[in-house]
């Protein structure tokens, strides 16, 4: 009995046995042949700027020398996508997402032969930060090449190799172009592209005429001539903007054209001919793909700024505007490295809702409103375009009887007006407040600390439509263009202002105007412009506070402001502000 069936079990396994037999086979014929490919020496990544830190060998490969370290993303090249030479670094556009605490190098390559591009000696240099772009992108900012390096300049992550035999061949026809001469941004717009550009010098504050120009769509970056396939028509130009018709292949769909590469030429009227494209790090992307998604006009009332280093202002504007009835808010970084994002994260955790936009383009504020414009226009009905300096407020009229304005009471306004058919945008008048006899910042915000004021209202301030707007996006910070058979409402001084706390105490206004974000607005210590409003009268061009500075732009007292936020945000047992905790 027991041999029978031992013979029985015998039958039943030699199938088994034969198809164990086969997959042995096979496994080892394919890491047979996997051996003969990896010996070969041949790089395993082969897209990249830079190999993987560890080498690649057959050795390396056998079971006993296997490592997860080997595989983690850490050793993935950083892909550098673009570069643009700005007045004081080197922006990097990089293909992926980057942690913005890694330690990110910029490596350097001497040029010992400029003529035939031979290359030499690598220097590496920590980069200067690190930001998001896009949705899946990063930029990395790095110093300027010295004299005699290539401005192509690639990155790698803090104890990568730089393998001397790949440094050699890297490719030096690249261009780099610099800020001056560049289209630098492209958003899609229904059956448009609207492209941002520098270097057409098209009159400030007018439209051009479209038919002077043409935008080329493609795969390929501008460095191959004959990358860009398709070309069509502009049907609008303005400033730094120019709007041209998508390609009629992908018009009806524009999820294609999503990520295709845009640039823009010029049209030689006289011969008749395009002449060669500007050079382009632009891509094209959806306005939805650029912000949190929402059903459309969600929001009766938003606002949008652009900024550099005021996130020690950000917390007092937000709760502010935020009682007043702002529900959501676009914030474009110019560059900031003072926090603003920590900022921002806690705010929304007190329910704000926030996005922060690198905009990385200087003195191009314009166009980044433009940009925000379209963003905006399907989420909100209103949208605000002031800086974190600037406080809409609601005068009281004690002796008219008139109440304490409430909570939301800016959104009501605008939402007056929202079905009209007349109103595409709201003025709002300004007054702009001097230091106010202080040295030093105050310790209770810009509204309760400055109180004296210039006694002429400068300027305005404005909420618009963004469905109503003229195609062009034509604007001029403080208002925008609007479409045909749509006019501006000025609301009367007694009903609202703005207080603009522009001339603030000597630290606080230095920083502030060292760097501004403005198209047409010069820093203050260069030799330009020195009749500009935009100056402090007086200052000069100097880094050295005038005489008696914190008695300047003192003509009025007033204390409205003041009064109103300590009655509707000071905490009734401390006597603290909300930005003060």
């Amino acid at each position: 009995m027991d041999s029978e069936l031992r013979r029985k079990r015998k039958r039943e396994f030699r199938p088994n046995a034969k198809v164990g037999f086969v997959r042995t086979f096979v496994v080892c014929l394919f890491f047979f042949v996997f051996l003969l490919f990896v010996s070969s020496d041949r790089p395993l990544f082969r897209d990249g700027p830079f190999r993987p830190a560890l080498k690649v060998s057959t050795l390396s490969l056998l079971p006993s020398r296997l490592t997860r370290e080997s595989f983690q993303v850490r050793s993935l090249p950083l892909i550098v996508e673009d570069r643009v030479l700005l007045e004081d670094h080197l922006l990097l556009i990089v293909s992926s997402k980057i942690n913005p605490r890694e330690n990110i190098e910029c490596v350097y390559y001497r040029l010992l032969d400029a003529s035939v591009e031979q290359l030499g000696q690598v220097v590496v240099r920590p980069s200067i930060s690190v930001d998001e772009y896009h949705e899946e992108k990063s930029i990395v900012r790095c110093q300027l090449p010295a004299r005699n390096y290539s401005a192509v300049v690639h990155l790698r992550r803090s104890g990568e190799a730089v393998e001397g035999a790949w440094y050699s061949r890297v490719n030096q026809t690249t261009v780099v172009p610099s800020w001056d001469r560049v289209v630098y941004e492209a958003i899609l717009d229904r059956n448009t592209a609207v492209v941002f550009v520098k270097g057409l010098n098209l009159r400030p504050h007018k439209e051009s005429e479209p038919t002077h120009f043409r935008c080329h769509f493609g795969l390929s970056s501008f460095d191959k001539d004959g990358g860009f396939v398709f070309t069509t028509a502009a049907v609008s130009a303005a400033q730094e903007v120019i709007r041209c018709l998508l390609p009629r292949s992908i018009r009806n769909n524009s999820e294609r054209a999503e990520g295709i590469r845009v640039t823009v030429s010029r049209v030689d009227t006289s011969q008749h001919s395009v002449i060669k494209p500007l050079p382009s790090v632009a891509k094209v992307y959806s306005s939805k793909s650029n912000g949190q998604k929402s059903s459309k006009h969600a929001y009766e009332l938003c606002a949008c700024t652009m900024l550099w280093n005021q996130a020690a202002f950000m917390k007092e504007w937000i709760t502010y505007h935020g009682w007043l009835g702002v529900q959501r808010w676009f914030i474009y970084d110019n560059n900031s490295d003072d926090g603003l994002q920590e900022v921002i994260d806690d705010l929304n955790l007190q329910n704000y809702n926030i996005s922060r936009h690198s905009w990385p383009w200087i003195k191009a504020q314009e166009a980044g409103f433009s940009h925000c414009a379209l963003r905006a226009r399907n989420q909100c009905k209103w949208l605000g375009f002031f800086d974190v300096d600037e406080f809409f407020y609601f005068p009281r009229h004690r002796d008219r009887g008139e109440d304490m304005p409430g909570q939301n009471s800016l959104r009501a306004l605008v939402a007056n007006f929202t079905d009209s058919p007349t109103y595409a945008e709201i003025r709002t008048t300004c007054h702009s407040f001097g230091p106010s006899g202080l040295t030093t910042a105050p310790s209770q915000g810009v509204t309760v600390g400055y109180t004296c004021r210039l006694q002429a209202p400068e300027r305005h301030k404005s909420f618009v439509r963004p469905d109503l707007l003229d195609t062009s996006l034509l604007n001029v910070v403080h208002h925008f263009k609007l479409r045909g058979g749509y006019r501006y409402l000025n609301v009367p001084e007694s009903k609202a202002i703005v207080n603009h706390y522009k001339y603030q105490a000597w630290d606080s206004f230095k920083g502030k105007f060292f760097r501004r974000v403005s198209t047409y607005v010069t820093n203050w210590q260069e030799d330009q412009n020195k009749g500009s409003r935009d100056r402090a009268p007086g200052l000069g061009t100097e880094a050295i506070e005038p005489a008696d500075w914190r008695r300047k732009f003192c003509e009025v007292w007033d204390t409205g402001l003041k009064d109103f936020v300590l009655a509707n945000f000071a905490d009734a047992a401390t006597g603290f502000l909300p930005w003060e905790m």
